[in-house]
C-alpha cells in the first residue's frame, strides 16, 4: 500500500461518506454541498444546483466553525458533504474540516461524475468561488 493509500483509508476511516441519492437528501433537509472542483472542470462538466463553489485552496478557511472567514452560518453542527471529481481528494479535505472542528463533514463517494451518472440534477457550470 503507498502512502497515498494509506492516508485515504484513513481519511475515510472517519467519514459517513455519502452515495449520491443520500447526498441528494442531506443537501434537500439543508446540508451543504461544497463543490471543490476545479473551475475548468465546472464548466466542462456543470455543477449541483444549490452546491457552494469553494475553491480547494480557501475550504478550511470558509469551513472551518472558528474562523472569521467562515461562510455565514457554519457551525460545529454544519453537515457539509465535499465534492470533487471521483471521491478522492473529497475524503481527504472533509477529514481534514473535520479535524478542524465540522464535526459533520463528509464527502461524496464517487464524486461529481457519481452525481451525474446517477441521473441526478446537474445545471451548467461556470459559477464563481466564493472570495
Amino acid at each position: 500500500m503507498t502512502a497515498i493509500d494509506t492516508r485515504l483509508a484513513d481519511a475515510r476511516s472517519t467519514l459517513d461518506r455519502a452515495d449520491p441519492a443520500r447526498a441528494a437528501d442531506l443537501q434537500a433537509a439543508g446540508a451543504l454541498l461544497v463543490d471543490i472542483r476545479p473551475h475548468e472542470n465546472r464548466l466542462a462538466e456543470g455543477e449541483i444546483p444549490g452546491s457552494v463553489v469553494v475553491e480547494r485552496i480557501h475550504l478550511e478557511w470558509r469551513l472551518a466553525p472558528d474562523s472569521e472567514w467562515r461562510l455565514p452560518g457554519v457551525t460545529t453542527d454544519t453537515v457539509a458533504v465535499v465534492v470533487c471529481n471521483e471521491g478522492y481528494a473529497s475524503s481527504l479535505a472533509a477529514a481534514d474540516l473535520q479535524r478542524l472542528g465540522l464535526r459533520r463533514a463528509t464527502d461524496l463517494a464517487g464524486g461529481f461524475r457519481a452525481w451525474a451518472a446517477a441521473g441526478l440534477p446537474v445545471q451548467p457550470g461556470g459559477s464563481p468561488a466564493v472570495p
